[in-house]
């Protein structure tokens, strides 16, 4: 029986052999820290500052603003409450938008839970974050706005130059989660309106425990972080302890083609292999597409759908033979309650409990697609059926 086509690399993304080969030696023969002064540790040294750059060339940006965290959570994390820390204590006031990933409104509420202050700008039906409402939200102790790049359920591509403009006017950092959105879409931060971003190795087919936060160090406003972690002082103060050399350089490797995949064309292929999930499944009754109509504003490899009448988990269930997909975002597996995002859309639960997410990637074929959509169809259909009185 061939292994159900693989339609979640939301989730995550397979590691490329690539990328398991560079980080190879680091294990073994090259196994210094790179802290050392003698010459394993030279070596070791050398690999991340090469990684580093490579990071650095994904997003865009001047190689020494690089942090490397162990994930795009542990970097959402040091950018909220770091920033809050430094800027103005426990009592700072943060932006930021009910469909956030968890990792920032988790961290947003233990922000709150110290003392801190919070503004929720609510979203259009697409999820999108207006200028004006982001405009209206700031306050004169606002010391952080924090707005997810490329939404992980819905798709949704935030208007950075906008919304950063927006920032810049009011003199506050604009923070981004980029995981979704690194390796696919241009980047270019150093140049655009926005001050830290995070971004996570695993979820470009580099090796999972490994991510960055990016932290501008130069122009206005100025950002000022308060580390979360301490001991040696690494990471230019902000994140200490040994450095995984063996994932870094995953990541540098992993960061490096994915430039290539893009430049390729590969965001391209996604789009196409997308729309065509997308048209063999929205004619089916009561399957509704959520995030953006139009698709140059939405996730290349992301499909979000709803089927009425029916719950995502019996969907899940009848195709984890045929398709790998989700409900939503791994980080909420389990919950009982739907997803906040549609929550926060407005989406009525009893739609809302319908929900699939649909993650393309690199492996993704046509012949992957045509499998899936009958997959699919037949799903909600029995799913229906069995809830039928």
């Amino acid at each position: 029986m061939p292994a159900p086509v693989h339609l979640d690399h939301h989730a995550t993304t397979p590691c490329d052999p690539a990328v398991v080969e560079a980080m190879a030696p680091y294990w073994t023969t090259h196994f210094g820290n790179p802290s050392s002064a003698h010459p394993y540790g030279v070596l070791a040294r050398s690999a991340v500052a090469r990684a580093r750059g490579q990071v650095a060339a994904l997003l865009g940006v001047d190689d020494r603003e690089i942090v490397f965290t162990s994930g795009a959570t542990e970097a959402d994390n040091l950018a909220i409450l770091g920033v809050a820390e430094a800027s103005a204590g426990v009592g700072a006031h943060v932006v930021t938008v009910a469909t956030e990933h968890r990792a920032v409104l988790d961290a947003v509420h233990h922000h709150v839970a110290r003392g801190g202050s919070v503004t929720w700008v609510a979203p259009d039906a697409e999820g999108f974050v207006s200028a004006q409402a982001l405009a209206d939200a700031i306050r004169d102790d606002t010391v952080l706005v924090s707005i997810l790049h490329g939404n992980n359920e819905i798709g949704t591509v935030q208007d950075l130059d906008a919304l950063g403009a927006v920032c810049r006017a009011h003199g506050v950092p604009l923070h981004t989660d980029a995981a979704q959105t690194a390796g696919l879409l241009p980047l270019r931060f150093g140049a655009r309106p926005v001050d830290l971003a995070a971004v996570s190795a695993h979820k470009l087919y580099g090796p999972k425990g490994v991510g960055a936060l990016w932290v501008r160090r130069r122009g206005r406003p100025r950002v000022r972080i308060a580390p979360r972690q301490h001991g040696g002082g690494h990471e230019g103060g902000l994140r200490s302890g040994t450095l995984p050399v063996p994932l870094i350089v995953g990541f540098g490797e992993a960061a490096e083609r994915a430039l290539a995949a893009q430049a390729a064309g590969e965001p391209a292929r996604l789009a196409a292999l997308r729309d065509r999930l997308w048209h063999g499944l929205r004619d089916q009754p009561g399957v509704t597409r959520h995030g953006p109509a139009d698709p140059s504003r939405r996730l290349p490899h992301n499909l979000h759908i709803t089927a009425d009448g029916v719950r995502s988990a019996d969907l899940l269930r009848r195709l984890r033979v045929d398709v790998a997909a989700s409900q939503g975002s791994a980080c909420s597996t389990g919950s009982d309650r739907p997803s906040h995002v549609l929550t926060a859309l407005g989406v009525p639960d009893a739609r809302a409990w319908g929900a699939l997410r649909f993650g393309l990637g690199r492996s993704t074929s046509e012949a992957d697609i045509d499998r899936a959509i009958p997959a699919v169809r037949a799903a909600i259909e029995a799913a229906r059926a069995s809830a039928t009185p």
